[in-house]
């Protein structure tokens, strides 16, 4: 990566401290930084404290006499491998979605003809304004690379999605970029399950659990990133479909392994759903009452497998990975998992731990015929990237 040039934008938002990061992990890796600071933007970082870890000058000006002469704004938009936004701000993607060229930063990507990769940043009501979504479709369909948001809490007090990715994160996605054009998993087909299934007792109740399909959904967005053609099978949550994934809503663990199969075939199956293990041997037809004779004895039957279908099907997808959620002896239930369900990773979570089940954290362990991968506790969204990453270089 020696070689590789960086252009960074630097938009204005709270978040603009993490591009400092951003240009240090680059900067240690090799990767040559030219940074261009919006007047928002140096509202919170100063063009000394890039200048000093992007180790080049910091461009701020439009119509700047002295950069002009040194380098036009046109050959500064086309010096780098890439373009990277971060923070994008709402008002930057506007710019970009519609072609404005009011200052040096708008200028630059009108004039670029590199891969540009934005970050996006912003709160959460500005991020699900219908206007918004437009600009973030039009930059998709103009191929426009992105990583994040996340979801979590805001400085300004609200919680949701809209959080700028993590540094390492966005680091992760710029070296993908940089090495792989930013889609390794073109062509590549993708199954991943997410949420609970909720197994009905009668009209009214069902069985179920706590699981919020988080994971899954960034897992499901994060390889469609990577440009994967992702087929999303959802147990009932409240959670929006990550663009450019088609999502198939079922209830039951019957319904979400027909689902499955229809989709194959595929190079790669995520089972992260938590799938109900067992259901009632029968549904009633009307609400069941209260009665003299006490609670009604429900008798459960045991639901097909998903995971262990999915890795002995006819139509196997080349890596099947699935997830274990457990509560104690997590690695030791997990490598017992992999060898019974016949696939090719588990990644194992304790759900004991608070704020894991239907929160925004998770810590994992990648269990494979090689061994134990242990990673720190991070935002479910960058788990969810680094193991789209992990899956891309099995393709490679």
């Amino acid at each position: 990566m020696s070689e590789k040039r960086v252009l960074l934008i630097v938009g204005g938002g709270i978040a603009a401290y993490k591009a400092l990061e951003l240009t240090r992990l680059l900067r240690k890796a090799g990767v040559g930084v030219r940074p261009i600071l919006t007047k928002a933007g140096a509202e919170f970082v100063t063009p000394l404290s890039l200048s000093a870890l992007a180790e080049d000058k910091v461009y701020t000006e439009l119509f700047s006499l002295t950069d002009e002469a040194e380098m036009g704004h046109i050959q500064l938009s086309r010096s780098a491998d890439l373009v990277v936004v971060a923070p994008a701000t709402a008002d930057l993607m506007a710019k970009a979605a519609h072609g404005l060229a009011g200052d040096l930063a708008a200028t630059t990507l009108l004039a670029t003809d590199k891969p540009v990769l934005m970050a996006p940043a912003m709160n959460v009501r500005m991020w699900a304004h219908p206007a918004t979504r437009r600009n973030l479709a039009t930059l998709k369909a103009d191929g426009v690379l992105f990583v994040g948001p996340d979801e979590g809490a805001m400085a300004c007090g609200e919680y949701g999605p809209g959080r700028m990715a993590e540094p390492a994160a966005i680091f992760a996605a710029v070296m993908a970029a940089l090495d792989g054009g930013g889609r390794p998993l073109a062509g590549r087909r993708a199954v991943i399950t997410a949420g609970p299934t909720a197994e009905p007792i009668d009209p009214v109740r069902f069985l179920s659990n706590r699981s919020s399909g988080k994971q899954g959904y960034a897992i499901a967005a994060a390889l469609a990133a990577l440009g994967a053609e992702v087929t999303l099978v959802s147990g009932p949550t409240a959670l929006p479909a990550p663009a450019g994934v088609t999502r198939v809503d079922v209830e039951t663990a019957r319904q979400m392994l027909a689902a499955c199969e229809a989709a194959l075939p595929a190079d790669i199956a995520v089972c992260v759903a938590a799938v109900a293990d067992w259901r009632p041997e029968t549904t009633g037809t009307g609400k069941i009452k209260k009665g003299a004779g006490g609670p009604p004895v429900i008798s459960l039957v045991e639901n097909p497998d998903i995971l262990a279908t999915l890795s002995k099907a006819a139509h196997r997808p080349r890596l099947v990975i699935g997830f274990a959620a457990e509560t104690d002896q997590v690695e030791a239930y997990a490598q017992a998992k992999l060898a019974r369900k016949g696939c090719d990773w588990i990644v194992a979570n304790d759900v004991s731990i608070a704020g894991t089940m239907g929160g925004d954290d998770n810590a994992v362990a990648i269990v494979s015929g090689a061994g134990i991968e242990r990673w720190v506790r991070m935002a479910k969204g960058e788990v969810a990237r680094r193991l789209a990453a992990r899956i891309a270089q099995e393709f490679q």
